[in-house]
């Protein structure tokens, strides 16, 4: 889907017209934010510099990865599901609450699984067989094969089970389309402007609070919030390097539709299992990491998250890998990408044709997991700096925007 375009004058034509808010930013987070101040009743102008969104927002999974937070996280996550759904229903966009599984093929693995499931809350984290992992994933299993716990799946083969576990507050979200479809809806709400192709060059104070100066004109508003990810350093190099953010680029690929495989919920693996942090504070993860580096270290070596996702067109993301850069290179690592994908094809038991490949991209940080920075009065720098951008960014933009009234 393509975004709404405006006239080369929209900015400038809103000059003398001072707004609410002005977003710098229309990946997730700057719409999120968006999205809450159109909630309540406040005017709102939003600008990007691209023609249409092109960065971690429509590059990742499409998971809203709810379960696998911890502390302040997962409650920001939490108030995010909320949100997810609630805006999904406004803007039309497709929001799944198919959940996640995480598949095991190691007691190690289960053990992390079976510590995690504890201390939640019951029903949110369900210790599965290993055809019950087979039948969350949309195989079917006869009772017979359910009783034995070793039935082979319909379509995908699901090989090498032990067990597995269903994360039940998970979203499934569409990274390709949600974007434009959320800048649609949101262009045509009363008190709404979207601006395209329209640069922030700098802030200023003002009568009404803060000038944004653009490279279509000046912007006044009461309040400004920056959401620009990653390129927080393009607009304010000093709070970047105190922030220590970096670019994590990311290797993903997505597969054309398996012959009969079809599943709702992310797949999730041991790999994952050593990224997330509610899977990383439990004391099994330690055992599982040493696991992991005694039989796949070319895993750990490339930073590797091996999950995966199929999309409402059956297609199946892929990846992905991690590697920190202040400037990220373009170029891709063939042996980083036929790594993932041949684990991945070996998890679903079934050969994928590989037709995109692609550089994701997210801001990263070992200060902090978020950036949240009132820089001078009225301008607000936010931006999630631990790759988890979609999950956390309508929990985030409620508590940004709620602190206005």
């Amino acid at each position: 889907m393509n975004n709404p375009s405006t006239s080369p004058t929209a900015a400038n034509s809103t000059e003398n017209q001072p707004t609410d808010v002005v977003i710098v930013g229309a990946g997730i987070v700057g719409l999120a934010h968006a999205a809450h101040a159109v909630a309540n009743g406040l005017t709102v102008t939003i600008i990007e510099r691209d023609h249409h969104a092109a960065g971690a927002s429509v590059r990742n999974f499409g998971h809203c990865c709810i379960t696998a937070q911890s502390g302040e996280l997962y409650e920001l996550a939490q108030t995010s599901r909320k949100y997810w759904l609630e805006f999904a229903e406004r803007a039309g966009f497709w929001a799944a609450e198919s959940g996640a599984v995480v598949l095991a093929r190691t007691e190690a693995e289960m053990d992390v699984l079976r510590e995690l499931s504890e201390v939640r809350e019951p029903g949110q984290v369900e210790l599965l067989s290993p055809a019950g992992t087979r039948a969350r994933l949309g195989a079917t299993v006869s009772a017979a094969e359910e009783a034995h716990d070793d039935g082979a799946a319909s379509g995908a083969e699901w090989p090498g089970l032990v067990g597995g576990a269903f994360l039940r507050d998970d979203l499934r979200v569409d990274p390709r389309t949600t974007v434009a479809t959320l800048a649609g809806w949101l262009s045509r709400q009363p008190g709404v402007e979207l601006h395209w192709n329209t640069a922030a060059l700098g802030f200023s104070e003002s009568s009404e609070g803060v000038t944004v100066q653009t490279s279509r004109g000046g912007l006044r508003a009461k309040h400004v919030f920056v959401c620009v990810g990653h390129d927080v350093d393009y607009l304010f190099p000093d709070l970047a390097e105190e922030h220590r953010i970096q670019r994590c680029a990311l290797q993903m690929s997505l597969a054309a539709k398996p012959s009969g495989v079809e599943f709702a919920p992310a797949v999730l693996t041991a790999t994952s299992m050593l990224r997330y942090p509610a899977f990383t504070d439990m004391p099994a993860a330690a055992a599982l990491r040493s696991e992991v580096l005694e039989n796949q270290p070319e895993l750990l070596e490339i930073g590797a998250n091996v999950m995966f996702t199929q999309r409402p067109d059956g297609t199946v993301i892929l990846g992905d890998s991690h590697h920190y850069h202040r400037t990220a290179d373009p170029f891709l690592d063939e042996g980083v990408t036929s790594t993932l994908n041949a684990e991945i094809t070996g998890r679903i038991g079934e050969p994928l044709e590989i037709i995109q490949r692609w550089q994701g991209i997210y801001a990263s940080s070992d200060v902090a997991p978020i950036l949240v920075r009132e820089v001078q009065p009225g301008v607000t720098v936010v931006s999630v700096t631990s790759g988890v951008g979609m999950t956390l960014s309508f929990g985030l933009a409620h508590r940004n925007v709620s602190r206005l009234y």
